[in-house]
């Protein structure tokens, strides 16, 4: 039986050398960036330690077992039918984004985000040639894309879609009809959609979700998608993640790429995956559970400790978008709080001005980490600096 996910101690995590714990002082508890505490699930940790001991860290050359691996997964969490070729690997989502993007615009055109969204975004469409256009979600209360918004903007010139599903910051699982909409839209104006899903494994139980290209014979056509183990299984340094087109024209967009795009995967990181997708169910089943459970606690501790901060509970992943517009604490509430309360959070205004007044905090920690965490925000709420 597969252990329960726990987080070690704090002297052990600050021995690691990620950025999540080497970019602060020891007296910051961090809770800024998208890694996990937990240990790696056991059947992740062995296939990379085999291909080591086996001296097998040369080029991945071609997609091994991951595309085979995905498809099981895909059909058995998302009832969504794949053929293995339909997926090509690369480097990392970012990288699956402006490749594609490279490939599918015309130097110059506009691109679609929805802010607030992941930072990157923001660098990731110039990179690829593109221009940002910002369709803000709606927050009616909820929140939801803006379909008239997007119309608009495509009818304005712009020739593709940066979807985020599930949303990263404020954990919103697009719904079906928004998505086949939204593929009508792009078909109708000779738009391609790259939706990145990165967190797509972590949707909470209860909530449906629906890939992108899965959604209708539309989204089929003109959406390329973005998965990883990273996010669910904690393998952002391990360098894989896949492009998964189901069309014939998504396919071509893909194919133009140059080979060295594909030729960049991590033979570790391609082993840690093809075995996550196949063999790390039962570990992603428990971490849901854990996500659910620090969830539960957040709940309770802003309750208790924070009742002026606005918050909606996430549908996926292990990410929490908080409101501190009415705490005094300025339109980026991140800066006093790491300074006066020592918890590092992401800065809301990265994610666009419509995160001007919040902050997003990680709740995939111990549960007293996450209670000190907090207990500190709240003294600096409690007593804003002036």
């Amino acid at each position: 039986m597969t252990p329960r996910p726990a987080a070690p101690s704090l002297d052990e995590l600050r021995r690691r050398t990620s950025s999540k714990w080497s970019t602060h002082p020891d007296d910051v508890l961090p809770l800024f960036i998208a890694e996990m505490d937990y240990q790696l699930a056991p059947v992740v940790a062995e296939a990379m330690i085999d291909r080591i001991r086996a001296s097998d860290v040369g080029y991945a050359g071609d997609s091994g077992g991951v595309g085979t691996a995905f498809a099981g997964f895909a059909e058995w969490r998302w009832d969504w039918q794949l053929s293995a070729d339909d997926v090509t690997l690369t480097t990392d989502v970012s990288v699956v984004i402006v490749e594609s993007l490279r490939t599918a615009i015309r130097p110059g055109d506009g691109v679609i985000l929805m802010p607030p969204v992941y930072p990157p975004f923001f660098e990731l469409i110039p990179e690829a040639g593109g221009t940002v256009v910002e369709v803000p979600l709606l927050d009616d209360p909820g929140w939801r894309m803006d379909l008239h918004g997007i119309e608009t903007a495509l009818k304005a010139g712009a020739r593709a879609v940066l979807l985020c599903h599930p949303h990263n910051p404020v954990g919103l699982v697009h719904d079906a009809s928004d998505l086949a909409r939204l593929a009508e839209l792009a078909a109708s104006y000779g738009a391609t959609v790259v939706s990145d899903e990165i967190h797509a494994p972590l949707v909470h139980p209860g909530v449906g979700f629906v890939p992108f290209p899965a959604v209708s014979d539309a989204a089929r056509e003109v959406g390329i998608a973005a998965h990883s183990a990273s996010k669910a299984f904690n393998l952002a340094g391990a360098k894989c993640a896949l492009m998964v087109a189901t069309s014939d024209a998504t396919r071509a967009i893909v194919a133009r790429q140059p080979d060295e795009v594909q030729y960049r995967t991590s033979i570790l990181g391609r082993a840690a995956t093809e075995a996550a997708f196949a063999h790390g169910d039962e570990w992603l089943d428990a971490i849901l559970e854990v996500i659910g459970e620090s969830l539960d606690l957040l709940d309770h501790l802003l309750a208790k400790h924070l009742p002026g901060v606005g918050y909606t509970r996430p549908s996926a992943s292990y990410l929490s978008w908080l409101d501190f517009r009415d705490a005094g604490l300025g339109d980026n509430p991140g800066l006093p709080i790491l300074e006066h309360g020592r918890v590092a959070l992401h800065y809301g205004p990265a994610f666009g001005s419509q995160g001007n007044g919040f902050a997003r905090l990680n709740v995939a920690c111990s549960p007293e980490v996450l209670t000190e965490a907090i207990r500190r925000i709240a003294r600096v709420v409690d007593n804003p600096p002036d």
